[in-house]
């Protein structure tokens, strides 16, 4: 009988967590894209072929992004998909009107094809934009 009442108990919180969470996530979307004066980014170009890298060369690139929006951008997180790919940025606000740039760093020691992305999260109305980085590392 304990055990029945154990499981219940579980599932009823798992359900408040998740039912929480949802309600959370929508709250949060939704004032942002009614706020007429949010910030908004965009970017020049969200994809970058290297082509073919030598490895251990230089892989780098900046993508450069503008705050067309009426408020302050600020990029709260700047995610790569694996520990290869290293990005850099400015942790201060971007005014409306000014543009910023991500700098991503490729590590090339590693030979192949490959196909990153890195995940930006921010303020805007846009709130999650993928950059990705593609390529191929051959020895000489």
């Amino acid at each position: 009988m304990r055990y029945k009442q154990i499981i219940r108990s579980l599932l009823v919180l798992t359900m408040f967590i998740v039912s929480f969470g949802y309600v959370y996530g929508q709250i949060d979307n939704t004032y942002v894209k009614s706020n007429p004066n949010a910030p908004e980014i965009s970017f020049t170009k969200i994809l970058h072929n290297f082509g073919s890298v030598q490895k251990n060369a230089d892989a780098s690139i900046d993508f450069v992004f503008k705050n067309s929006g009426k408020s302050p951008l600020v990029l709260k997180a700047v995610t790569p998909s694996c520990d290869c790919t290293t990005p850099e940025w400015s942790k201060d606000p971007i005014m409306p009107g000014k543009t910023g740039k991500i700098k991503v760093v490729y590590d090339t020691k590693e030979m192949g094809v490959f196909n990153k992305t890195i995940t930006v999260t921010s303020n805007a109305v846009t709130n999650k934009i993928e950059l990705t980085i593609q390529g191929e590392v051959y020895e000489k």
